[in-house]
């Protein structure tokens, strides 16, 4: 089967797809009816020959409000494996990130460069720094991929944390335990810690983003003042229904465990689950879909008003890492300085670009362009470039609508050390400081 042919293939199944809605519910699904079994989670004889097995993404002890787990019916039970060996962790990189000292100047990255035919999601990852420290649970890491290659009889599990993907160009279609899903470019994947999937291309290369987050899973932000309704709505979150692969035939299973990867080759695939129930679940979710909130009299509003999903830490209102994003918006503030205003954060701020432009930093080749991303670590000083500033501050006042652009961002309570392929890469930018020069003293006493 060529490549264009396993694309169209590709398509046509992510075309036909349904899901189940709403984020973190008690989700449950069946692809063969009676594989579920009702009022009881591990009977003496699960039904039609299955195995009962369950998956926790938390302690079993944690909060009933924070708990996750799923039960999952497979052909197989995961435990029916080879030992796994130690292989090339090729451009990934874990915590801790100890190749570099943390950089208090600000960085910005082009987009990766294109891979070598046949490189597949997995391969294509490509670490561009990150904090914390994986075998304790906190942190996170940044990664980037490139793929111009569906994974075929192959299969990946993060143990180290869940995997928040950002596509930025070509479409993927996602194969887990769980069933499949869809992620094109504007929307967001999240793959639970431990998960297994398999990544298929929809078109002939994939671009984009993940944030692999250490510490406890992503949740919904608390609304606070907002009220009842705002930013993402739960509903708009979609997961997979149960669907199930039957193949007996090698399949090699990647497991990143602890920074490093290991791989066992299965006389089976382990996507095999024919029934689940459980919240530990795998989602989809349109960025173009969140219900963007802001001022309509003064100021620009701080960006944690985009948050789309956080990830607690043990001080309140404190993340261990923000996903935020800049999506389809109207600004109307008077005499305000729309655009985000100049800023000294003691969080750290990873920002990427999935299309367009983003209003506050100047597009086109050198500039900020999509696929591409820049890292101001904790207390660097940034904000407007001065084409942006001097652009802003004449502009007519008129209500106007920022629709030419999707932008997101990482934000984390910890400085990110980048990894040193980051630091000697060749699309590495060289210069970004002077985007800020050309800002001129206007002050008159």
């Amino acid at each position: 089967m060529d490549d264009s042919t396993g694309i169209e293939q590709a398509r046509k199944t992510a075309e036909g797809l349904v899901h189940s809605s709403g984020f973190g519910n008690e989700h449950s699904s069946e692809a063969v009816p009676g594989a579920l079994p009702i009022g009881r989670n591990s009977p003496q004889r699960a039904p039609l020959g299955l195995y009962a097995e369950q998956l926790s993404g938390t302690a079993f002890t944690e909060p009933r409000a924070h708990n996750r787990r799923s039960w999952l019916y497979r052909i197989r039970p995961s435990a029916a494996h080879p030992p796994f060996v130690r292989i090339d962790n090729g451009a990934l990189r874990g915590a801790p990130f100890t190749e570099t000292v943390p950089d208090p100047n600000r960085l910005r990255w082009d987009p990766l460069p294109e891979p070598p035919a046949g490189t597949d999601f997995l391969s294509g990852l490509w670490t561009l720094g990150g904090n914390g420290d994986a075998t304790q649970r906190t942190g996170i890491a940044i990664h980037l991929y490139a793929a111009n290659a569906s994974m075929t009889d192959r299969v990946f599990s993060d143990a180290d944390g869940e995997l928040l993907i950002v596509p930025e160009r070509g479409g993927l279609l996602l194969r887990t335990e769980f069933g499949l899903l869809r992620a094109e470019p504007g929307h967001m994947a999240l793959i639970p810690r431990g998960v297994r999937f398999r990544v298929e291309l929809l078109d002939p290369s994939a671009r984009g983003y993940v944030c692999e987050n250490y510490g406890r899973p992503f949740v919904l932000p608390d609304l606070g003042p907002i009220g009842a309704n705002g930013l993402a709505n739960p509903r708009d979150f979609l997961a997979p229904v149960a669907a199930y692969e039957d193949v007996e035939r090698p399949v090699q299973v990647v497991n990143k465990f602890c920074g490093n990867l290991w791989a066992a080759t299965y006389d089976h695939s382990p996507l095999d689950v024919v029934a689940w129930h459980g919240n530990h679940v795998p989602y989809v979710y349109d960025l173009r879909r969140f219900n963007v909130l802001g001022s309509i009299s003064y100021d620009h509003p701080d960006p944690s008003i985009f948050t789309v999903l956080t990830s607690p830490s043990d001080t309140p209102g404190l993340a261990g890492v923000d996903f935020v994003v800049f999506a389809p918006r109207w600004l109307v503030g008077e005499d305000t300085f729309r655009p985000p205003y100049f800023h000294r954060n003691v969080m750290s701020e990873y920002m990427g670009l999935i299309e367009g432009a983003y209003d506050a930093k100047t597009a086109g080749p050198g500039g900020f362009v999509p696929g591409g991303g820049s890292l101001h670590n904790m207390m660097s000083a940034h904000g407007p470039d001065h084409e942006t500033f001097e652009r802003a501050s004449a502009a007519e006042l008129a209500p106007r609508k920022v629709d030419d652009g999707l932008a997101f961002m990482f934000e984390t309570r910890w400085p990110v050390t980048a990894t040193s392929q980051a630091m000697a890469a060749d699309h590495l930018q060289t210069g970004y400081d002077d985007v800020w020069q050309g800002l001129e003293r206007h002050f008159r006493p």
